[in-house]
């Protein structure tokens, strides 16, 4: 999660964005010139990730050394670039594998660089993200299908403004390991994949339709290779048309093996999955009535990069995404802001005794303290577990699954005793930051316990690595005995934490 926050997207900037998809492994390097973005260097792999999962979502040893290998590679692309200038992260395969976690770790020290798995919610933001920054502008709604290794994003949006978004648990990958098995087509397997692809979009078929789209685009490899199949093949002249995708079908089934496949515009490296595809994008076609859909090369890795510029010109998504959850659950904005100031005021006096100096580590302080009362609306007793439950179960727009989980677990031990079982959920490199942070966080609200509107005295905190003293205004805390105990009591938990907490 720490960036190089010394990044100033000013004149010319290179930026990189890599992304860990269940079929392949993209990175694409651009110059931020005059806030636009200009790719100079992109490179695809395919990793094939999701093909190395067993039953039991094991990733298996020699798919993760495909990807190790692939990120090596990579590695040198994004060398002497600063760490707020990359942005990895990772999508469905390693969401299912049950030892994601330990390819990450891996991952991580061959690239040189943190690696976020996001939510496919998140994973579909990110892909109308770029597809909308690639296109030129039309009036009107746009449909947006993405088919990756282990799922397919459907977007609905209207410019920059997604109406709807989903991730369904269907990939060319996912779908050839379980459909067309040993490379194996025949129409028989092919109508299974229709239809388990159909079985899946039931649950947006409705509310996709209701909503409604002027337009229809489709991004990433398996609709670009779809889309050259029809061109090259004379099935249509500038779109897949729903027409042109039957023909593709049927010429597809004149093969009994995907090794036999010889389609214009189909690679060699696609001939495995390209089946598996066309069954997803045909019972999508069947399921939303659409009639035909263009192909756009923005997509996942685009949006990253657009994503980085808005956040390095403070227009980060995750501030509207707490703001909304503060809405949302009836959060005392007024009393938050009070908790939130004082927690930031301990941070910065602390954050470099404490290596707490990226801006990051002050965006979470923050949020936790904006958000950490969202469970009241549940029920007061065990409100932090409430919480978290609501910061770590929600669709937030901008955040990782690290960071819902770093979020979740500041609120989860603000208050009574400290689940060492949630810390070690998380990334190593972030365990003792988050600990600290969540001193910082448990003081702060502590402070303001009695929801008064009165300001609080400067304060002085001072610490080293495990210990920490608070100073007050001389005779403060005389007049103060409840918060005097609350925090007499407080050290008593810091002290079963680690940290010592003295007090004057």
């Amino acid at each position: 999660m720490p960036q190089d926050n010394a990044l100033v997207a000013s004149q010319d900037t290179l930026m990189a964005a890599i992304d860990l998809g269940s079929n392949s492994f993209h990175i694409v390097i651009a110059k931020l010139d005059q806030d636009e973005l200009h790719p100079i260097d992109v490179l695809s792999e395919k990793v094939q990730l999701a093909a190395g999962l067993d039953d039991n979502n094991v990733l298996s040893d020699a798919a993760q050394q495909r990807g190790l290998e692939c990120l090596q590679r990579f590695a040198e692309r994004i060398k002497g670039l600063p760490s707020g200038a990359v942005s990895a992260v990772a999508t469905n395969a390693l969401r299912e594998a049950v030892n994601s976690q330990d390819f990450i770790v891996k991952a991580e020290s061959v690239l040189g660089r943190p690696i976020e798995v996001i939510a496919g919610i998140e994973e579909a933001r990110l892909i109308h993200l770029g597809v909308e920054h690639t296109l030129a502008a039309e009036s009107g709604s746009r449909l947006i299908i993405d088919i990756g290794g282990g799922s397919t994003e459907f977007i609905i949006g209207e410019r920059f403004e997604p109406l709807e978004l989903e991730s369904l648990e269907m990939g060319c990958v996912s779908f050839s390991k379980r459909y067309f098995k040993d490379g194996i087509i025949s129409e028989k397997n092919f109508q299974l994949a229709v239809f388990g692809a159909l079985r899946e979009l039931l649950a947006i078929k409705r509310r996709y339709k209701r909503q409604g789209w002027q337009h229809c685009v489709g991004s990433s490899g398996t609709v670009k290779a779809i889309w050259q199949a029809c061109l090259e093949s004379g099935y249509s002249e500038n779109a897949i048309t729903a027409k042109a995708l039957k023909r593709l079908r049927t010429r597809i089934l004149e093969f009994s093996h995907s090794d036999e496949l010889c389609i214009p515009g189909i690679k060699d490296q696609r001939k495995a999955v390209i089946a598996a595809g066309v069954a997803i994008l045909s019972a999508a076609f069947e399921s939303l009535g659409i009639k035909e859909m263009h192909y756009s090369a923005g997509a996942l890795r685009e949006g990253l990069l657009y994503d980085m510029t808005g956040r390095l010109h403070h227009e980060d998504v995750r501030e509207r995404s707490i703001n909304a959850l503060m809405n949302r659950y009836h959060v005392d904005k007024e009393h938050a802001l009070r908790v939130e100031q004082t927690a930031l005021i301990a941070l910065t006096q602390v954050r470099k005794d404490w290596q707490l100096q990226d801006t990051e580590y002050q965006n979470m302080l923050s949020w936790a303290a904006r958000s950490y009362e969202t469970g009241l609306t549940i029920a007061h007793s065990q409100y932090h577990k409430h919480s978290a439950y609501l910061v770590l179960n929600s669709d937030l727009p901008g955040f990782s699954q690290q960071e819902q989980l770093q979020l979740a677990t500041l609120i989860r031990n603000h208050r009574r005793k400290y689940n060492d079982a949630e810390f070690a959920l998380l990334p190593k490199r972030e365990v003792s930051a988050t600990r600290k942070l969540c001193v910082l966080l448990r003081i702060a609200i502590l402070l303001h316990r009695s929801r008064s509107k009165e300001r609080l005295p400067a304060f002085t905190i001072t610490v080293a690595e495990n210990s920490v003293s608070l100073h007050f205004p001389d005779n403060w805390l005389s007049y103060h005995p409840l918060t005097r105990a609350d925090l007499e009591h407080e050290a008593d938990y810091l002290s079963n934490n680690g940290f010592k907490l003295s007090i004057s």
